[in-house]
């Protein structure tokens, strides 16, 4: 296996990661006046992610960084075409992480709730912003020869791909409701329960149509059962949901966006970004590709670095594992 098709499988591993830890960062944020009905809930809620979602956020970084250094033209004319959706991503980002610092500097209703509503936002742009990269990466973007995209900066939004951004909000919202269960007790774990298994079969829909959509046309037999076993991980964290065992659906959760991600993936190779203007113009694994020497130095970092962030990363969510409830949470102090 030749280094390009390493790092190929390394950054699906990357956005397979950011998908599965930010999904529920994201669906926790979007359902927050949902299910959080008073001041206390609503902390309870931002609690369960607050040690980790600066953490989960890493994974983006990581996956752009290391599509930048090992295929320099992929980057370019992914992120050079899909400047909108990056836009909202960060700007959503962005928001999201200052509302998380300061919605608890002042002891301001009104204060609190403003900063509430920017989480809420700055969880739905780049949930939608993820999902609309990420579909048009698979489904391929009007590019020429060149690799430089044909048409105005709205020439690649497609049904298809619109239906990639409500795959990964649909996703997200299910799988924070999960998380929240998983995580919490009391009325708001009933709560978050329930509205995973009453939204579930439909706020995952998109994501399977997404998947057939992609995989009818790029799609080979062994992608095809990946799909099925999508499908199958879907229903039975429903099942096991429905039965109170939230570790099990959470687990299961896993295995339905990593089973979606290898799919997808899957169809997408050999090539990086598929043109839709013409197939000869499709960007490749190998065409895009970094020099050996530059892979094969970056292999050597990832392979002393990563073992350690991924611990680290682990022994945070070991250390947080409990879950939390009402109960736990102290007045609030402005400093």
């Amino acid at each position: 296996m030749d280094l390009a098709l390493v790092w190929f499988l390394i950054i699906a591993f990357f956005w397979l990661g950011y998908l599965f830890l930010e999904g529920f960062d994201f669906g926790v944020g979007m359902l927050l006046p949902v299910l959080g009905r008073d001041e206390k809930e609503r902390r309870v809620m931002v609690n369960t992610i607050g040690p980790v979602w600066d953490g989960n956020e890493v994974w983006l970084i990581v996956a752009v960084g290391a599509t930048f250094a090992a295929f320099p033209g992929w980057y370019a004319t992914l992120l050079s075409s899909a400047y909108l959706p990056l836009l909202a991503v960060l700007v959503g980002l962005i928001g999201r992480g200052v509302a998380f610092e300061y919605r608890g500097k002042v002891d301001s209703v009104r204060w609190r709730r403003n900063w509430d509503r920017v989480i809420v936002i700055g969880s739905w742009l780049p949930a939608l912003g993820v999902g609309l990269l990420l579909s048009w990466n698979v489904l391929g973007l009007p590019i020429d020869a060149a690799g430089n995209r044909v048409g105005s900066a709205f020439s690649a939004f497609q049904w298809e791909t619109l239906l990639g951004a409500l795959a990964i909000v649909g996703f997200s919202l299910v799988h924070g409701a999960v998380f929240v269960a998983l995580k919490t007790e009391g009325d708001i774990r009933s709560r978050a329960r329930r509205l995973a298994l009453r939204i579930g079969p439909v706020a995952l829909l998109p994501m399977l149509g997404l998947l057939l959509v992609v995989q009818t046309r790029a799609g080979s037999s062994w992608t095809w059962l990946v799909v099925g076993l999508v499908v199958i991980a879907a229903i039975l964290a429903l099942v096991f949901l429905s039965a109170g065992r939230e570790g099990r659906a959470f687990a299961l959760m896993a295995v339905v966006i990593i089973g979606s991600v290898v799919a997808l993936f899957g169809a997408l190779y050999p090539d990086v970004i598929p043109s839709t203007v013409d197939p000869a113009f499709s960007l490749t694994i190998e065409s895009t590709a970094s020099s050996p020497y530059t892979l094969k130095v970056m292999t050597w970092i990832a392979g002393f670095g990563a073992p350690a962030v991924l611990v680290y990363q682990g022994w945070t969510y070991w250390v947080f594992r409990k879950r939390i409830g009402t109960g736990h949470i102290p007045p609030v102090r402005v400093p």
